[in-house]
């Protein structure tokens, strides 16, 4: 099925115990479509400035991602983040951000995308990822993902916005902030009644280098991360994760609980890659012999 991301595309700066990166292409968008794009084809969405280098677009030319949805906008600039992270790597510190392109209006998405069959909403303002669902006709499977500056400050939006998706991908901090809890478990059953009724409710909640606990249907299972000794950049990690999962998802016709299981090992694995280099030096990496190899090997160690 026809697979489609909209989400941010930017320039970070970024520190870990292993180094300093400046100038370096990101963005949930980015980091999605290079992880979908070892299951199958996926559509871009997303806007950057007239400074965006040209340099990065690089990143997009793979023969899986169409990026028709790319909008270069005239005298904007593109959004910027620098952040770091302690020893543990577990959460980053936001240092600066400059929205710029990404606090004005949202882009559109193409007319040609309009038949997508499994959209992915990465973290902005709701009732902007509302306004992109409202440009999609008849999508079979619609996940989200959000942040905590949107469960603080927008609740009520977000809350509004929950009811008209199947399904959200978030860690275990805005998990409890939107829960109002702390035992994960009890999150993770109270987000899945804040979503549409008629859908699959799938909730994945992250727990970095614990791996996460997710739930669809009848399924509620826990998944380990995949075991690295190289972990150099954590940033974009979710966002592979959320495109391994979608994307082994929209192979399929039908999601079963033993595929939605899968697609979430899936996720893990996209995951794995992307710490294991700065930017997406990790995810670049990661051929389909590699990815292949991987799989195989946690399915053993996830035998019992």
């Amino acid at each position: 099925m026809s697979l489609l991301v909209t989400g941010s595309i930017g320039i970070d700066n970024v520190t870990t115990p292993f180094g300093q990166v400046n100038d370096v292409i990101g963005g949930s968008a980015i980091y999605f479509s290079r992880a979908a794009a070892h299951f199958g084809k996926v559509r871009l969405v997303g806007v950057v400035g007239e400074d965006f280098p040209r340099k990065f677009e690089n990143a997009f030319k793979h023969k899986n991602i169409d990026s028709a949805g790319l909008e270069r906008r005239v005298g904007s600039k593109t959004f910027r983040w620098s952040g770091s992270y302690d020893t543990t790597m577990n959460e980053a510190t936001t240092t600066a951000v400059d929205l710029n392109v990404l606090a004005e209006s949202a882009p559109k998405i193409p007319s040609k995308y309009a038949d997508s069959r499994v959209v992915f909403l990465a973290a902005t303002h709701p009732t902007l990822q509302m306004e992109l669902v409202g440009q999609v006709k008849k999508p079979l499977l619609i996940v989200a993902d959000t942040r905590d500056l949107w469960i603080k400050n927008y609740h009520k939006e977000l809350i509004a916005s929950l009811r008209r998706i199947d399904g959200i991908v978030l860690n275990d901090l805005e998990a409890r902030l939107l829960a109002g809890t702390v035992n994960l478990v009890a999150c993770l059953e109270k987000i899945r009644r804040l979503l549409r009724p008629s859908g699959p409710r799938m909730v994945v909640l992250k727990k970095g280098e614990h791996g996460c606990l997710a739930a669809t249907g009848s399924a509620f299972f826990p998944m380990p991360a995949f075991p690295s000794s190289k972990v150099i950049d954590p940033t974009g990690a979710g966002d592979s994760f959320a495109g391994g999962m979608l994307g082994y998802l929209a192979r399929k016709t039908k999601h079963t609980d033993a595929d939605f299981k899968r697609a979430v090992m899936a996720g893990t694995i996209m995951a794995s890659f992307t710490i294991e280099g700065f930017s997406t030096a990790g995810i670049n990496r990661a051929t389909t012999a590699a990815v292949t190899a991987r799989i195989r090997a946690f399915e053993k160690m996830l035998k019992i």
